[in-house]
């Protein structure tokens, strides 16, 4: 296996892997993993597998998670089928910087992405370090958010648009999730700045050492979350991959964000994703 970084920060491409034989050899898929963890997102091309291939190599990661709104393949459970049509105004909605399931408790571990056919240009998807994007955060900020924890939404972003009945039942089976501003990647140590397009607003902002009046607590509190969400736009922390029919991504969901830029004309983009459970961040 050949390992070629792609920018400074964040990003690598695998080449002379199979994905396939990652099912069964442990130490292959053991350096994948590594590579995975120190790169935040690794890509791979020209990898002809199954369905169920897919499923097998990211099931090696952890048990596999289903999504409320997204469908499923029926075939193979946990592998979220994001197809866009050309046909479909709905399908032309994208995007925003995030890390999935934060809406979760358990937000996702990490997810293996395969593209199945994508636009003939555009339609790429940026992946973000956030482990960069806390630690280059001037010091009276990171002394500002110290302890703070915010809460994510699903009713908030994939409910919006749904009638008020269907909103609130999905809001009634995933309540809103309360996380650390800053999380702990819990295998490497690193601090990470954890909130993201799901996130709308701090749990435990409102304290005396933070609030001179009440009215501080609105435009104050709205202004740093503002701040924080716009780090994962930086150049700096980004890789830019371009997609080919049976290309991978395989990322740290702890430790990144992700954006699928929405700049083609109405065509196909269908990718296949399989999205690894993860633990409570801390």
């Amino acid at each position: 296996m050949r390992v070629e970084q792609l920018t400074c920060s964040i990003g690598a491409e695998l080449i002379g892997v199979n994905l396939a034989d990652a099912i069964h050899d442990d130490g292959l898929f053991a350096e994948i993993r590594a590579q995975m963890v120190k790169h935040r997102v690794v890509f791979l091309r020209d990898q002809d597998i199954t369905r169920a291939q897919h499923v097998a190599f990211a099931r090696r990661f952890g048990e596999l998670e289903d999504h409320p709104v997204a469908g499923s393949d029926p075939d193979h459970p946990g592998l979220v089928q994001i197809y866009k049509r050309p046909d479909s105004p709905l399908d032309r909605y994208e995007n925003s910087w995030h890390s999935d399931g934060t809406w979760r408790e358990t937000p996702s571990l990490g997810g293996v992405l395969r593209c199945v056919e994508c636009p003939p240009v555009g339609g790429d998807t940026m992946w973000a370090n956030m482990v960069e994007a806390y630690a280059r955060l001037p010091n009276d900020v990171k002394a500002k958010i110290e302890g703070l924890r915010a809460r994510h939404s699903i009713e908030a972003t994939f409910g919006a648009a749904m009638p008020i009945e269907k909103r609130l039942a999905l809001k009634a089976q995933y309540p809103d999730a309360e996380h650390p501003v800053v999380r702990t990647h819990p295998e490497t140590g690193e601090k990470i700045l954890f909130v993201n397009a799901f996130t709308t607003h701090f749990s435990n902002f409102h304290t005396a050492e933070r609030v001179r009046y009440g009215q501080d607590f609105t435009q104050g509190s709205s202004e740093l979350l503002r701040y924080l969400i716009s780090q994962a736009s930086i150049p700096e922390y980004q890789v830019r991959w371009r997609w080919r029919p049976n290309s991978f991504a395989i990322w740290d969901n702890r430790s990144t964000q992700h954006y699928a830029v929405m700049d083609y004309p109405a065509c196909h983009r269908k990718m296949d994703r399989a999205g690894i459970i993860g633990d409570k961040p801390y």
